[in-house]
Order: C-alpha cells, then sequence, then structure tokens
C-alpha cells in the first residue's frame, strides 16, 4: 500500500541554517516520511534534466496519509528553483529555515575549513577571507548566501507568502518543540511531536532525538566549535546586514533576534 510520492513539502534552505536538524526532528511525526539525501533536483542542471520521474525515484515510499519531504538547502539561494518547483507544484508548501546572518557566514567557513583540513589543502583565517584590502569581501560566497531578502525576492516571485514558513534557526537548536509545532500547524498535521522526543546532550551542547526507542544525534559534523572572530570584523558584518535584515522583516511581516 506505499509508493514513491513528489514531495509536497520542500525544506529549500538555508545552508548552515539548520536544515538537517529539521529535517531529522521532522522524521519524528508519523504523517512524514524524509528523503535522506539531498537531491539538488532545482538547482543542479545536470540532475533537473533528468526529468520528474528520476525525481520520484528518490523519494522514500510512503502511505497515503504520508507527507514526503525533501531538503536541499541550495534551493534558496538557486536562481531557477523557485521557478522550477512552481513549475511541478504551484500550490506547494515550503520550510525555509533561517539563522542569524552573521552566524551563518561563520558557520559555513567554519564546514568549508574543517572539509579542507580533511582533505589536507591549505586553510585561511576567517578575517583574512571576510576582509579584502581593509573593507569587507561582499562578494564571498558565504556573506552573499545571507542576504536573505535579495533570494526571498525571487521565491515571492513564484509563491505567496503563506506557502513559505520560515523556522527560526537560532530557537529551533535552543528549544525545538514550539518552532516544530509551528511547522506541524502549517502542514495541517496532527500534533505527535512532543517534548519528550527530545533530550540535551551536555556533551555535544544540542538536543538529540528520542523515538520509537532509539536515541539519535546530528552527525559530528554538525555543531563544531565556530572559531573566534574578531570584533571589529564582527562589527563590519552585523552592520553590513543591519539594512539586508530590515529590508526582509518587512518583506515577510515578522522580525527575528539578529544582530
Amino acid at each position: 500500500g506505499t509508493s514513491r510520492q513528489i514531495p509536497q513539502t520542500i525544506i529549500i534552505g538555508v545552508r548552515k541554517g539548520g536544515t538537517r536538524a529539521l529535517l531529522e526532528m521532522l522524521d519524528i511525526h508519523p504523517n512524514i516520511v524524509v528523503a535522506a539525501t539531498e537531491v539538488h533536483f532545482f538547482d543542479w542542471d545536470e540532475n533537473y534534466v533528468k526529468g520528474i520521474d528520476w525525481y520520484r525515484s528518490l523519494m522514500p515510499f510512503s502511505y497515503g496519509n504520508q507527507i514526503t519531504i525533501e531538503k536541499t538547502p541550495g534551493y534558496f539561494t538557486s536562481p531557477q528553483a523557485p521557478g522550477r518547483i512552481h513549475d511541478m507544484n504551484s500550490s506547494i508548501k515550503l520550510l525555509l529555515i533561517l539563522r542569524d546572518p552573521t552566524e551563518r557566514v561563520i558557520s559555513d567557513y567554519t564546514q568549508v575549513y574543517y572539509n579542507r583540513v580533511e582533505s589536507h589543502k591549505p586553510v585561511q583565517l576567517f578575517e583574512d577571507i571576510v576582509i579584502k584590502n581593509g573593507a569587507l569581501n561582499t562578494k564571498y560566497k558565504a556573506i552573499q548566501r545571507s542576504l536573505y531578502d535579495v533570494h526571498m525576492e525571487k521565491w515571492l516571485k513564484h509563491f505567496s507568502l503563506d506557502q513559505i514558513h520560515i523556522v527560526d534557526g537560532n530557537t529551533l537548536i535552543k528549544d525545538p518543540l514550539p518552532e516544530l509545532q509551528k511547522v506541524e500547524r502549517f502542514l495541517n498535521l496532527p500534533s505527535r511531536i512532543m517534548s519528550s522526543n527530545f533530550y540535551f546532550n551536555q556533551t555535544k551542547g544540542f538536543y538529540c532525538i528520542r523515538s520509537d526507542g532509539r536515541e539519535r544525534c546530528l552527525h559530528e559534523s554538525k555543531g563544531r566549535p565556530h572559531p573566534l572572530v574578531n570584533n571589529t570584523v564582527l562589527e563590519q558584518l552585523y552592520s553590513y546586514f543591519r539594512e539586508h535584515n530590515a529590508k526582509f522583516y518587512r518583506m515577510v511581516n515578522h522580525s527575528f533576534d539578529w544582530h
């Protein structure tokens, strides 16, 4: 009685915003099934040309009462993804998880830093990448990805605001349940995720998941310590994002506790 379904909901981003945590936590819900890997169907041309049946073949089997969800953080910043997703299903519900843009930049750098260390490639200090000739290097991809207003504008050309639910990534990590309950309501699902599904892991410093008699934490690559960043550089980042954040708040009729 199961079949593979095209997702009725997609977590569209943002990279280093908490997409994996959100997906794993939603997977607790009996009416949700999740794709195991990031599919990159709508943002990578080489996958998109394979067609919708290829996309469906990567989805998990589900029952008729279950919602299929996939997450690919690259969708949010992709110029093509909004139109392509709209072409597939104009009434789809989208989940967007965001965090403080400066924190997101540092987290983005941290992931690349560790990947380079593990691959024995040369690494640069955060400040040496973010500052060029004494000024903020606004062309740095990690900074570009944190311009939420610029990317959101593209999504709002194709989708109404009530189709996009924004999850506060900073809150999700500190207190998961209220954010997940908002998602349940947005997806019109019965309330099934409970506080007993989470426990705080002192060693890792974040919440882990308890469901079906099993306990699991996010991969060790999550929650890595960030480098200590020079205060002057931090202030430059805060200052740069301030106007973009204000514009984003107006766009989505909601404020966040960001610098």
